[in-house]
C-alpha cells in the first residue's frame, strides 16, 4: 500500500489595514515608517516602502543587486531603507521595521552606541551618507511572512526586484 502524502496546509494571510497591525499602531503615530526587505533569486533584490501618512499609499523603491550572504543582503535593505527614507523626508523621525532579526539588532546597537563600535557598517553609512539618519531613527524587528501590511508590501516588491 503506497504512503499518504500529507495534505500541504494553504494559510491565508489577512494583512493589517494599515502599514502596521492596530495593537502597534499607536506606539509610531507621527513617524515616518519604513520598512525594509530582502529577496534572493537570480540577482539580490531590495525594497524599501515609506509610509509618509498611516493612512496613504506608500512610497515604494526597490533595487537589483548582486547576491550575498542572506543577512548581508537584509542589512543592505534595510541601509537602502534608511537612505531612501532620509533623502525624499530629510530631518523626519523614522521608524525601520524588518523581518530580519540580526539586521534590527544591529543598527539598533550602532543607533545607541555609536557606529564606531561597528567599523564595517560605519563604512557603509559613511558611503551612503546616512550617518544622521541612523542615529535619529528607531528600530524595530517585524515577524516576516505576518499581517504586517507594509512588510507583505516590502517582501513582494524586493521578490520582484531580485526575478
Amino acid at each position: 500500500m503506497p504512503k499518504r502524502r500529507k495534505k500541504k496546509i494553504v494559510r491565508i494571510i489577512h494583512p493589517s489595514v494599515g502599514p502596521l497591525p492596530l495593537r502597534l499602531a499607536g506606539q509610531f503615530a507621527g513617524r515616518l515608517l519604513v520598512f525594509s526587505d530582502a529577496s534572493q533569486k537570480r540577482h539580490g533584490g531590495l525594497a524599501a516602502v515609506i509610509f509618509d501618512d498611516h493612512d496613504g499609499e506608500p512610497q515604494i523603491s526597490t533595487r537589483t543587486v548582486p547576491l550575498t550572504g542572506s543577512n548581508e543582503l537584509e542589512l543592505q535593505a534595510a541601509l537602502f531603507a534608511l537612505s531612501e527614507a532620509g533623502s525624499r523626508f530629510p530631518g523626519r523621525p523614522l521608524s525601520l521595521f524588518s523581518d530580519n532579526q540580526d539586521a534590527a539588532t544591529r543598527l539598533a546597537r550602532a543607533a545607541t552606541l555609536g557606529l564606531a563600535q561597528d567599523p564595517p557598517l560605519a563604512a557603509l553609512c559613511a558611503g551612503l551618507g546616512i550617518a544622521a539618519t541612523l542615529a535619529a531613527a528607531s528600530f524595530r524587528w517585524v515577524p516576516g511572512h505576518g499581517t504586517c501590511r507594509g512588510n507583505i508590501l516590502a517582501d513582494l516588491h524586493a521578490a520582484q526586484a531580485a526575478a
